[in-house]
């Protein structure tokens, strides 16, 4: 097992004229589609082709505008039938335009595109951007293609001892790459306060309100219920001028009526909301007064904590899976060291006990803390570290196989 952090690439390395595609459901949102987005661009910066087979999305005009080229494929379906006919007409096109990696960021996708390398004679990679189980022997059969890869990524130490103990035999394959942030856009001096004007209006927020900000698809997984039961409580105990915004997509029309629900049997309609989906992330981090992640299953890594850090906004995360990784707290570190909290999982006091103490901070403490949290990203997770480490190994692979 490798833990690689190396430089950006330049332009003169050995990945120049080659072709890297990878595979991803859609470019909709999400941290897989993001880093999707940050390795096309390093590729093209590099002088190598930068494919991406996927359906659409909003991130689309950005991949092309960094390089990238765009291969409509209906990469998001989980239909047998159709993923082998995918992966007959994935072998074509990678023969067709000389691929020589493909990389999958989903399950699905690498069902699709490790029978196409095959046949290509492609080498073969994948991303754990998530922590899979099994319950049972055929979703455990469905999860292992992802340890199938000629390289394994996790994007943590944690997943990365998730992997080798599920899958033992990868363990040789498994390279360790965090995951990357833009410091260039999540920093505070590149936001202009009209752009957090503009976010706090479409949240309707207050001037004098302060946001607690839960930045995350709408999913079970991510704590959105734990957060109404810790504003609830807040709000009994006499807390006042806080706004609690969820934002994010809903995919699960389900979930999202049942948020809402929640939110009204507990009383917070008003003073909580889920408003969607936000293109302007930066700014929404800078408009908060805290973040927080309240996942209630392990995060293989934990954007959200690396995003609001960088962007100076106090960070509360659930206590396990990578979190230990992403942010600092006692009693890993000292009370003076600490670049954020952490709360026990599914547990709502404690997550109202994290809250209400970000929102105490005196603003010495905030500014010390907050300087921390900064270098903390800096130091170990900036995109330029995540873009050099995975074109070395993908130069190592190609290396390796000639």
């Amino acid at each position: 097992m490798l833990d690689n952090f190396h430089a950006f690439p330049s332009t003169s390395r050995p990945l120049a004229g080659r072709t890297i595609l990878q595979i991803v459901p859609d470019l909709q949102s999400g941290g897989a589609e993001r880093t999707t987005i940050d390795i096309a661009d390093a590729l093209h910066m590099a002088g190598a082709r930068a494919l991406v087979a996927s359906e659409g999305g909003r991130m689309v005009s950005e991949l092309q505008a960094k390089g990238g080229v765009w291969l409509p494929f209906p990469a998001a379906t989980k239909n047998p039938l159709a993923m082998a006919l995918n992966s007959l007409r994935l072998a074509r096109i990678l023969r067709e335009e000389a691929v020589d990696i493909v990389h999958a960021r989903s399950r699905a996708c690498a069902w699709v595109g490790h029978y196409a390398a095959r046949r290509a004679g492609a080498r073969f990679v994948t991303t754990f951007h998530s922590i899979y189980g099994g319950s049972s022997p055929i979703k455990q059969r469905y999860n292992s293609i992802m340890a199938a890869g000629d390289l394994v990524i996790a994007n943590s130490h944690f997943t990365a001892r998730h992997v080798a103990a599920l899958y033992p035999q990868a363990t040789q394959r498994i390279v360790v790459i965090a995951r990357g942030v833009d410091l260039r856009a999540f920093s505070p001096s590149a936001v202009e306060p009209a752009r957090v004007e503009r976010v706090r209006a479409s949240w309707g927020v207050a001037r004098h309100e302060r946001v607690v900000l839960l930045p995350a698809r709408l999913s079970a997984r991510k704590g959105h219920l734990v957060l109404v039961d810790a504003a609830k409580q807040l709000v009994g105990e006499g807390l006042c001028d806080v706004r609690f915004v969820c934002v994010g997509d809903a995919p699960n029309a389900a979930f999202r009526a049942d948020v809402e629900a929640h939110i009204a049997r507990a009383g917070l309609a008003g003073i909580m909301c889920a408003p969607g989906y936000c293109a302007d992330m930066p700014a929404a981090y800078l408009a908060a007064a805290v973040a927080v992640a309240p996942s209630t299953t392990p995060e293989a890594f934990g954007r959200i904590a690396i995003e609001a850090q960088a962007m100076g906004a106090p960070v509360i995360v659930s206590d396990l899976g990578a979190a230990v990784e992403t942010v600092l707290a006692p009693p890993q570190v000292d009370a003076a060291d600490a670049t954020g909290w952490r709360a026990p999982a599914g547990d709502a006091v404690a997550l109202a006990r994290a809250i209400r103490e970000a929102l105490e901070l005196r603003p010495s403490a905030r500014e010390g803390l907050t300087t921390r949290a900064r270098l903390h990203a800096q130091t170990h997770f900036s995109v330029e570290r995540m873009c050099g480490a995975t074109l070395d190994a993908y130069e190592r692979l190609l290396t390796a196989g000639a």
